[in-house]
């Protein structure tokens, strides 16, 4: 990498007719309008919160039916992973529409139970690099292109904050309800 800064185009933040308003419950947990500094920002943080847990801790449901603090950084690694794709295929002008996903087959499918925490953690670094390299490199026009996801027309810049705001999510969620002091 060199040592000149990387310069992100100021894209703003989607409007409200840029995607579906259940989206909304995630893509407005999303402070300002640094998306890239916030998936930055968010990496380091869900890795201080990470620290130090083993096994015992990744195996840890807060009740019985929720999921296992393993197979939610696995749901987070999954989510975003086809958050992205889809904003690629977007960016790039693909009109096709893309399919949605039922996140409990993608759960009950995985082998986020059989892993290392340590691999999974490993797994959401990977995830983040290449969210990050991905939304970095959009030129300034790819941000407002729109697509159909889920049955949904939907913005690139509205695929940024739904996936920054699902992360945020989730971790709230493993703050307060697996790691609560």
């Amino acid at each position: 990498m060199s040592d000149q800064a990387i310069i992100t185009p100021t894209i703003g933040r989607p409007e409200p007719n840029e995607y579906a308003p259940y989206h909304d419950r995630y893509i407005s947990l999303v402070q300002g309008t640094d998306i890239v500094g916030t998936f930055e920002s968010q990496r380091r943080q869900m890795l201080v919160l990470l620290c130090g847990r083993d096994d015992k801790d990744g195996d840890f449901r807060y009740a019985p039916d929720k999921w296992s603090l393993k197979e939610v950084l696995g749901h987070v690694c999954d989510s975003e992973r086809i958050f992205t794709y889809r904003a690629l295929r977007i960016a790039r002008g693909d009109r096709t529409p893309l399919a949605g996903f039922e996140q409990d087959d993608y759960i009950r499918n995985g082998p986020f139970a059989q892993l290392p925490l340590a691999e999974l953690i490993e797994d959401y670094i990977a995830v983040r690099r290449a969210t990050l390299t991905l939304f970095r490199n959009l030129d300034e026009p790819a941000w407002t292109r729109r697509g159909i996801a889920n049955n949904v027309e939907v913005s690139v810049r509205a695929i940024a904050y739904l996936t920054a705001g699902h992360e945020l999510h989730h971790r709230r969620i493993l703050e307060e309800k697996y790691f609560a002091k």
